[in-house]
Protein backbone atom coordinates (compact mmCIF):
# COMPACT_ATOMS: atom_id res chain seq x y z
CA UNK A 1 0.00 0.00 0.00
CA UNK A 2 1.39 3.69 -1.05
CA UNK A 3 1.64 5.86 1.55
CA UNK A 4 -0.28 9.35 0.71
CA UNK A 5 2.39 12.37 1.71
CA UNK A 6 0.60 14.84 -0.63
CA UNK A 7 -3.40 15.60 -1.47
CA UNK A 8 -2.74 15.45 -4.86
CA UNK A 9 -1.44 11.25 -4.36
CA UNK A 10 -4.96 10.17 -3.59
CA UNK A 11 -6.39 12.10 -7.03
CA UNK A 12 -7.20 9.46 -9.81
CA UNK A 13 -5.86 9.76 -13.63
CA UNK A 14 -8.71 11.95 -14.82
CA UNK A 15 -9.03 14.12 -11.63
CA UNK A 16 -5.08 14.74 -12.20
CA UNK A 17 -6.44 15.64 -16.10
CA UNK A 18 -9.15 17.87 -15.47
CA UNK A 19 -6.19 19.87 -13.05
CA UNK A 20 -4.38 20.10 -15.72
CA UNK A 21 -6.40 21.18 -18.49
CA UNK A 22 -7.95 23.74 -15.85
CA UNK A 23 -4.88 25.14 -14.63
CA UNK A 24 -3.29 25.22 -18.26
CA UNK A 25 -6.12 27.81 -18.96
CA UNK A 26 -5.07 30.09 -15.80
CA UNK A 27 -1.49 29.85 -17.42
CA UNK A 28 -2.28 30.42 -20.85
CA UNK A 29 -4.17 33.61 -20.06
CA UNK A 30 -1.61 35.48 -19.56
CA UNK A 31 0.66 34.75 -22.40
CA UNK A 32 -2.49 34.96 -24.22
CA UNK A 33 -3.01 38.49 -23.57
CA UNK A 34 0.55 39.62 -24.01
CA UNK A 35 1.36 37.90 -27.09
CA UNK A 36 -1.85 37.06 -29.18
CA UNK A 37 -1.98 40.92 -30.67
CA UNK A 38 1.90 40.57 -31.80
CA UNK A 39 1.37 40.24 -35.59
CA UNK A 40 -1.15 43.85 -35.46
CA UNK A 41 1.79 45.34 -34.48
CA UNK A 42 2.65 47.19 -38.08
CA UNK A 43 -0.82 47.85 -38.40
CA UNK A 44 -0.97 49.05 -34.86
CA UNK A 45 1.78 51.34 -35.74
CA UNK A 46 0.12 52.45 -38.73
CA UNK A 47 -3.23 53.17 -37.27
CA UNK A 48 -1.46 55.10 -34.47
CA UNK A 49 0.94 56.76 -36.14
CA UNK A 50 3.51 56.06 -33.45
CA UNK A 51 6.93 54.68 -33.89
CA UNK A 52 7.94 50.78 -33.60
CA UNK A 53 9.02 51.23 -30.42
CA UNK A 54 6.31 53.23 -28.99
CA UNK A 55 4.22 50.02 -29.66
CA UNK A 56 6.53 48.03 -28.37
CA UNK A 57 5.80 49.78 -24.99
CA UNK A 58 2.50 48.31 -25.07
CA UNK A 59 3.94 45.01 -24.33
CA UNK A 60 6.10 46.04 -21.74
CA UNK A 61 3.18 47.91 -20.20
CA UNK A 62 1.09 44.68 -20.37
CA UNK A 63 4.14 43.03 -18.41
CA UNK A 64 5.10 45.12 -16.09
CA UNK A 65 1.67 45.41 -14.80
CA UNK A 66 1.80 41.37 -14.91
CA UNK A 67 4.72 41.57 -12.80
CA UNK A 68 3.01 43.62 -10.18
CA UNK A 69 0.05 42.58 -10.08
CA UNK A 70 1.54 38.63 -9.19
CA UNK A 71 3.04 40.77 -6.07
CA UNK A 72 -0.10 41.43 -4.82
CA UNK A 73 -1.93 38.48 -5.82
CA UNK A 74 0.87 35.77 -4.63
CA UNK A 75 0.62 36.66 -0.86
CA UNK A 76 -3.14 37.63 -1.00
CA UNK A 77 -3.85 33.88 -1.55
CA UNK A 78 -1.65 32.41 0.93
CA UNK A 79 -3.82 34.38 3.38
CA UNK A 80 -7.26 33.93 1.85
CA UNK A 81 -7.12 31.48 -0.15
CA UNK A 82 -6.84 30.37 -3.89
CA UNK A 83 -10.15 30.85 -5.58
CA UNK A 84 -10.86 34.41 -4.21
CA UNK A 85 -7.89 36.53 -5.78
CA UNK A 86 -8.33 34.55 -9.11
CA UNK A 87 -12.34 35.34 -9.11
CA UNK A 88 -11.57 38.86 -9.01
CA UNK A 89 -8.48 39.52 -10.87
CA UNK A 90 -9.84 37.79 -13.71
CA UNK A 91 -12.92 39.91 -13.75
CA UNK A 92 -10.68 42.94 -13.98
CA UNK A 93 -8.94 41.39 -17.11
CA UNK A 94 -11.96 41.02 -18.70
CA UNK A 95 -13.06 44.36 -18.11
CA UNK A 96 -10.00 46.18 -19.55
CA UNK A 97 -9.82 44.01 -22.45
CA UNK A 98 -13.18 45.71 -23.77
CA UNK A 99 -11.38 48.92 -22.54
CA UNK A 100 -8.19 48.05 -24.96
CA UNK A 101 -10.77 47.34 -27.68
CA UNK A 102 -12.42 50.55 -27.78
CA UNK A 103 -9.26 52.57 -26.90
CA UNK A 104 -9.29 56.14 -29.00
CA UNK A 105 -5.62 56.42 -28.63
CA UNK A 106 -2.12 55.08 -27.82
CA UNK A 107 -2.12 56.28 -24.62
CA UNK A 108 -5.66 55.00 -23.44
CA UNK A 109 -4.25 52.05 -25.36
CA UNK A 110 -1.15 51.39 -22.62
CA UNK A 111 -3.46 52.33 -19.38
CA UNK A 112 -5.86 49.26 -20.29
CA UNK A 113 -2.62 47.09 -21.32
CA UNK A 114 -1.06 47.66 -17.62
CA UNK A 115 -4.66 46.74 -16.37
CA UNK A 116 -4.97 43.64 -18.40
CA UNK A 117 -1.80 42.42 -17.30
CA UNK A 118 -2.90 43.37 -13.51
CA UNK A 119 -6.11 41.03 -14.20
CA UNK A 120 -3.93 37.88 -15.99
CA UNK A 121 -1.97 37.64 -12.68
CA UNK A 122 -4.09 35.68 -10.87
CA UNK A 123 -4.17 32.45 -13.86
CA UNK A 124 -0.30 32.07 -13.75
CA UNK A 125 0.48 32.46 -9.75
CA UNK A 126 -3.09 30.76 -8.82
CA UNK A 127 -2.07 27.50 -11.18
CA UNK A 128 1.17 27.23 -9.30
CA UNK A 129 0.59 27.84 -6.07
CA UNK A 130 -2.19 25.01 -6.61
CA UNK A 131 -0.07 22.87 -7.89
CA UNK A 132 2.42 23.04 -4.80
CA UNK A 133 -0.97 22.87 -2.40
CA UNK A 134 -1.38 19.40 -4.27
CA UNK A 135 1.76 18.12 -5.03
CA UNK A 136 5.19 17.20 -3.93
CA UNK A 137 8.37 15.38 -5.29
CA UNK A 138 8.37 13.98 -8.73
CA UNK A 139 4.84 14.43 -8.78
CA UNK A 140 5.62 17.75 -8.18
CA UNK A 141 8.25 18.02 -11.26
CA UNK A 142 5.67 16.22 -13.73
CA UNK A 143 2.87 18.07 -13.30
CA UNK A 144 5.15 21.61 -13.29
CA UNK A 145 6.55 20.72 -16.52
CA UNK A 146 2.86 20.11 -17.80
CA UNK A 147 2.13 23.32 -16.66
CA UNK A 148 6.06 25.14 -18.29
CA UNK A 149 4.62 23.42 -21.34
CA UNK A 150 1.80 25.67 -21.48
CA UNK A 151 3.36 28.65 -20.16
CA UNK A 152 6.17 28.17 -22.72
CA UNK A 153 3.79 27.62 -25.60
CA UNK A 154 1.23 29.73 -24.75
CA UNK A 155 3.73 33.24 -25.62
CA UNK A 156 4.79 31.08 -29.36
CA UNK A 157 1.37 30.07 -30.07
CA UNK A 158 -0.64 33.25 -29.42
CA UNK A 159 0.72 35.05 -32.82
CA UNK A 160 -0.06 31.71 -35.00
CA UNK A 161 -3.67 32.26 -33.43
CA UNK A 162 -3.60 36.12 -33.40
CA UNK A 163 -1.90 35.89 -36.95
CA UNK A 164 -5.66 33.92 -38.05
CA UNK A 165 -7.92 35.92 -36.28
CA UNK A 166 -6.44 38.92 -38.38
CA UNK A 167 -8.07 36.95 -41.42
CA UNK A 168 -11.52 37.44 -39.55
CA UNK A 169 -11.01 39.97 -37.65
CA UNK A 170 -8.77 43.80 -36.91
CA UNK A 171 -6.60 44.18 -33.91
CA UNK A 172 -9.35 45.48 -31.89
CA UNK A 173 -11.24 41.71 -32.11
CA UNK A 174 -8.51 40.21 -30.71
CA UNK A 175 -9.11 42.41 -27.74
CA UNK A 176 -12.51 41.28 -28.15
CA UNK A 177 -11.53 37.81 -28.18
CA UNK A 178 -9.48 38.17 -25.16
CA UNK A 179 -12.58 39.37 -23.09
CA UNK A 180 -14.19 36.05 -24.18
CA UNK A 181 -11.29 34.03 -23.44
CA UNK A 182 -11.07 35.61 -20.17
CA UNK A 183 -15.07 35.19 -19.22
CA UNK A 184 -14.30 31.41 -20.40
CA UNK A 185 -11.29 31.31 -17.69
CA UNK A 186 -13.70 33.19 -15.33
CA UNK A 187 -16.93 30.39 -15.16
CA UNK A 188 -13.43 27.40 -15.24
CA UNK A 189 -12.45 28.93 -11.54
CA UNK A 190 -16.32 29.51 -10.70
CA UNK A 191 -17.19 25.58 -11.15
CA UNK A 192 -14.25 23.43 -11.86
CA UNK A 193 -11.63 24.80 -9.37
CA UNK A 194 -12.10 23.35 -5.81
CA UNK A 195 -10.29 25.42 -3.24
CA UNK A 196 -6.81 23.66 -2.45
CA UNK A 197 -5.58 25.84 0.48
CA UNK A 198 -7.67 24.99 3.58
CA UNK A 199 -8.22 27.49 6.34
CA UNK A 200 -5.57 25.94 8.64
CA UNK A 201 -2.70 26.16 6.34
CA UNK A 202 -3.22 30.17 5.00
CA UNK A 203 -1.28 32.48 6.71
CA UNK A 204 -2.33 34.62 9.59
CA UNK A 205 -0.70 37.61 11.36
CA UNK A 206 0.64 40.71 10.71
CA UNK A 207 3.68 39.78 10.02
CA UNK A 208 3.23 37.30 7.73
CA UNK A 209 3.52 38.75 4.51
CA UNK A 210 7.31 39.80 5.64
CA UNK A 211 7.99 36.27 7.15
CA UNK A 212 7.28 34.86 3.72
CA UNK A 213 9.50 37.35 1.76
CA UNK A 214 12.35 36.85 3.97
CA UNK A 215 12.00 33.51 3.81
CA UNK A 216 12.31 33.49 -0.06
CA UNK A 217 15.08 36.34 -0.34
CA UNK A 218 17.29 34.62 2.40
CA UNK A 219 17.49 31.11 0.35
CA UNK A 220 20.51 31.92 -2.12
CA UNK A 221 18.88 28.68 -4.37
CA UNK A 222 15.23 30.59 -4.43
CA UNK A 223 16.66 34.08 -5.55
CA UNK A 224 19.67 32.55 -7.79
CA UNK A 225 16.61 30.65 -10.09
CA UNK A 226 14.29 33.31 -10.08
CA UNK A 227 16.99 35.54 -11.75
CA UNK A 228 17.84 33.00 -14.54
CA UNK A 229 13.96 32.33 -14.72
CA UNK A 230 13.55 36.05 -15.68
CA UNK A 231 16.84 36.50 -17.77
CA UNK A 232 15.20 33.25 -19.85
CA UNK A 233 11.95 34.89 -20.28
CA UNK A 234 13.63 38.46 -21.55
CA UNK A 235 15.58 36.04 -23.77
CA UNK A 236 12.36 35.05 -25.13
CA UNK A 237 10.12 37.95 -25.15
CA UNK A 238 12.86 40.42 -26.83
CA UNK A 239 12.49 37.72 -29.92
CA UNK A 240 8.40 37.84 -29.26
CA UNK A 241 8.98 41.94 -29.22
CA UNK A 242 11.10 42.22 -32.37
CA UNK A 243 9.74 39.59 -34.24
CA UNK A 244 6.37 40.46 -35.90
CA UNK A 245 9.13 43.59 -37.45
CA UNK A 246 11.52 41.65 -38.39
CA UNK A 247 10.03 38.81 -40.25
CA UNK A 248 7.55 40.67 -41.32
CA UNK A 249 8.54 44.01 -41.90
CA UNK A 250 12.83 43.59 -42.77
CA UNK A 251 12.02 39.64 -44.33
CA UNK A 252 8.37 40.16 -46.21
CA UNK A 253 6.60 37.46 -44.33
CA UNK A 254 2.75 37.94 -44.55
CA UNK A 255 1.14 37.86 -41.12
CA UNK A 256 -0.18 34.22 -41.84
CA UNK A 257 3.30 33.22 -43.04
CA UNK A 258 4.36 34.55 -39.79
CA UNK A 259 2.11 32.68 -37.88
CA UNK A 260 3.42 29.27 -39.44
CA UNK A 261 6.77 30.05 -38.60
CA UNK A 262 5.81 30.37 -34.58
CA UNK A 263 4.30 27.47 -35.09
CA UNK A 264 6.98 25.86 -36.23
CA UNK A 265 9.00 27.15 -33.02
CA UNK A 266 6.48 26.11 -30.71
CA UNK A 267 7.42 22.93 -31.64
CA UNK A 268 10.97 23.85 -29.89
CA UNK A 269 9.81 24.82 -26.65
CA UNK A 270 7.26 21.68 -26.64
CA UNK A 271 10.05 19.13 -27.07
CA UNK A 272 12.25 20.98 -24.29
CA UNK A 273 10.05 20.72 -22.04
CA UNK A 274 9.01 17.56 -22.43
CA UNK A 275 12.75 16.69 -22.43
CA UNK A 276 12.92 18.19 -19.18
CA UNK A 277 10.49 16.52 -17.94
CA UNK A 278 11.67 13.07 -17.66
CA UNK A 279 15.83 13.92 -17.85
CA UNK A 280 15.09 15.33 -14.00
CA UNK A 281 13.97 11.39 -13.14
CA UNK A 282 17.92 10.82 -13.52
CA UNK A 283 19.62 14.09 -13.21
CA UNK A 284 18.83 17.19 -11.23
CA UNK A 285 17.26 19.99 -12.30
CA UNK A 286 20.32 22.22 -11.94
CA UNK A 287 22.33 20.54 -14.08
CA UNK A 288 19.72 20.03 -16.85
CA UNK A 289 19.86 24.41 -16.53
CA UNK A 290 23.68 24.17 -16.79
CA UNK A 291 23.17 22.83 -20.17
CA UNK A 292 20.49 24.82 -21.23
CA UNK A 293 21.98 28.22 -20.50
CA UNK A 294 25.00 27.17 -22.46
CA UNK A 295 22.14 26.20 -25.56
CA UNK A 296 20.77 29.90 -25.12
CA UNK A 297 24.28 31.55 -25.28
CA UNK A 298 25.44 29.46 -28.34
CA UNK A 299 22.38 29.95 -30.31
CA UNK A 300 21.97 33.79 -29.92
CA UNK A 301 25.66 34.25 -30.80
CA UNK A 302 25.48 31.66 -33.88
CA UNK A 303 22.47 34.00 -34.64
CA UNK A 304 24.23 36.90 -34.12
CA UNK A 305 27.06 35.61 -36.42
CA UNK A 306 25.00 34.19 -39.55
CA UNK A 307 23.12 37.20 -39.71
CA UNK A 308 26.66 39.27 -40.07
CA UNK A 309 27.56 37.10 -42.57
CA UNK A 310 24.10 37.83 -44.79
CA UNK A 311 23.05 33.99 -44.77
CA UNK A 312 19.32 34.82 -44.78
CA UNK A 313 16.34 33.96 -42.94
CA UNK A 314 17.81 30.65 -42.46
CA UNK A 315 20.66 31.58 -40.62
CA UNK A 316 18.09 32.97 -38.10
CA UNK A 317 15.58 30.77 -37.65
CA UNK A 318 17.80 26.97 -36.84
CA UNK A 319 19.68 28.63 -34.21
CA UNK A 320 16.65 30.53 -32.97
CA UNK A 321 14.83 26.93 -32.95
CA UNK A 322 17.24 25.76 -30.53
CA UNK A 323 17.12 28.93 -28.39
CA UNK A 324 13.48 28.15 -27.74
CA UNK A 325 13.94 24.70 -27.35
CA UNK A 326 16.93 26.07 -24.45
CA UNK A 327 13.91 28.14 -23.05
CA UNK A 328 11.56 24.82 -22.38
CA UNK A 329 14.84 22.80 -20.82
CA UNK A 330 14.99 25.84 -18.36
CA UNK A 331 11.57 27.15 -17.45
CA UNK A 332 10.13 23.99 -15.68
CA UNK A 333 13.93 23.37 -14.16
CA UNK A 334 13.61 26.71 -12.20
CA UNK A 335 10.50 26.46 -11.51
CA UNK A 336 10.83 23.21 -9.80
CA UNK A 337 14.42 24.47 -7.81
CA UNK A 338 12.61 27.73 -6.78
CA UNK A 339 8.91 25.98 -5.19
CA UNK A 340 10.66 22.68 -3.92
CA UNK A 341 11.67 23.95 -0.55
CA UNK A 342 8.20 26.83 -0.04
CA UNK A 343 5.59 25.03 0.20
CA UNK A 344 4.33 26.92 3.25
CA UNK A 345 4.50 29.98 0.90
CA UNK A 346 3.66 28.37 -2.35
CA UNK A 347 1.76 31.45 -4.04
CA UNK A 348 3.92 34.25 -2.56
CA UNK A 349 7.06 31.76 -4.45
CA UNK A 350 4.82 32.07 -7.37
CA UNK A 351 4.29 35.71 -7.90
CA UNK A 352 8.24 36.36 -7.39
CA UNK A 353 8.56 33.96 -10.10
CA UNK A 354 6.22 35.47 -11.87
CA UNK A 355 7.57 39.07 -11.60
CA UNK A 356 10.65 38.14 -12.56
CA UNK A 357 10.01 37.04 -15.35
CA UNK A 358 8.08 39.39 -16.73
CA UNK A 359 8.92 42.36 -15.14
CA UNK A 360 12.73 41.87 -16.22
CA UNK A 361 11.19 40.77 -19.69
CA UNK A 362 8.85 44.38 -19.77
CA UNK A 363 12.49 45.71 -18.70
CA UNK A 364 14.33 44.87 -21.31
CA UNK A 365 13.13 43.20 -24.63
CA UNK A 366 12.39 46.85 -25.33
CA UNK A 367 16.15 47.40 -26.34
CA UNK A 368 15.80 45.56 -29.12
CA UNK A 369 13.62 48.23 -30.76
CA UNK A 370 15.87 51.17 -29.41
CA UNK A 371 19.18 49.29 -30.92
CA UNK A 372 17.25 49.06 -34.15
CA UNK A 373 15.22 46.18 -35.94
CA UNK A 374 16.79 46.50 -39.09
CA UNK A 375 18.65 43.06 -38.76
CA UNK A 376 18.51 40.17 -36.64
CA UNK A 377 22.06 41.47 -34.65
CA UNK A 378 20.45 43.77 -31.85
CA UNK A 379 18.00 40.97 -31.20
CA UNK A 380 20.51 38.51 -30.66
CA UNK A 381 22.90 40.57 -28.66
CA UNK A 382 19.84 41.19 -26.10
CA UNK A 383 19.29 37.50 -26.29
CA UNK A 384 22.99 36.72 -25.33
CA UNK A 385 23.19 39.06 -22.97
CA UNK A 386 20.44 37.36 -20.94
CA UNK A 387 21.90 34.40 -21.41
CA UNK A 388 25.76 35.43 -19.85
CA UNK A 389 23.64 37.01 -17.19
CA UNK A 390 22.07 33.15 -16.42
CA UNK A 391 25.39 31.18 -16.76
CA UNK A 392 27.10 33.63 -14.33
CA UNK A 393 23.82 33.82 -11.43
CA UNK A 394 23.73 29.82 -11.72
CA UNK A 395 27.76 28.99 -11.54
CA UNK A 396 28.04 32.02 -8.75
CA UNK A 397 24.67 32.23 -7.28
CA UNK A 398 23.35 28.76 -7.21
CA UNK A 399 26.74 26.72 -6.75
CA UNK A 400 24.90 23.58 -8.85
CA UNK A 401 27.11 21.40 -6.60
CA UNK A 402 25.20 22.74 -3.05
CA UNK A 403 21.27 22.15 -4.57
CA UNK A 404 19.77 18.62 -2.34
CA UNK A 405 18.33 16.22 -4.20
CA UNK A 406 14.67 16.17 -5.13
CA UNK A 407 12.58 13.73 -2.81
CA UNK A 408 10.79 11.08 -4.68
Amino acid sequence: MSTIVHPGDSLTRRQKLVYIVVLGMLTALGPFTIDLYLPAFPVLQREMNVTASIIQLTLTATTIGFALGQLVVGPWSDKVGRRLPLIIATSIHILASFGVALAPDITVLALFRVLQGVGTAAGSVVAIAMVRDLFGGQPLVRMLARLALVSGVAPIAAPVIGSQLLFFLDWRGIFYFLAAYGILVLFAALFLIVETLPVERRSTGHSTMGQRYKALFTDRIFVGVALIGGMTFSGLFSYLSASSFLFQDVYGLSAQEYGVLFAVNSVGIVVGVQVASRVTRRIGPQWILAVSTLILLLSSVTIMTLDSLNVGLVGILIPLWFFIFACGLSLPCAQVLALANHGREAATAASVLGAANFGLAGLISPLVGYLGIDTAVPMGFVMASTAVVSIGVLWLLVRPRSVPALAH
